[in-house]
């Protein structure tokens, strides 16, 4: 992993894979479960959660269409909704 863990934002949420985007969303989640937080820091957690989340949304999109990719141009097999 590079420098940062992606808990504070410093680390492109771009950049990480679906694991470390995972990890730090989890991290995030239980920080704000927790509690103790000020208002502002509980809102940058937020927005670091939201994007987070999103880059995970887009990742397994990104996997669902591959994989629907293969089943279409593999040995004729037709495409089937996955769910």
């Amino acid at each position: 992993m590079s420098k940062d863990d992606g808990k504070d934002g410093n680390k492109d949420v771009k950049e990480m894979t679906f694991e470390e985007s995972l990890k730090a969303l989890e991290e995030l989640v239980d920080m704000l479960e927790n509690g103790g937080l000020d208002l502002d820091k509980s809102l940058d957690i937020y927005e670091n959660a939201v994007k987070l989340r999103d880059h995970c949304r887009d990742i397994l999109e990104k996997s669902e269409r591959r994989v629907q990719k293969i089943m279409e141009t593999s040995e004729g097999i037709k495409k089937e909704d996955i769910q």
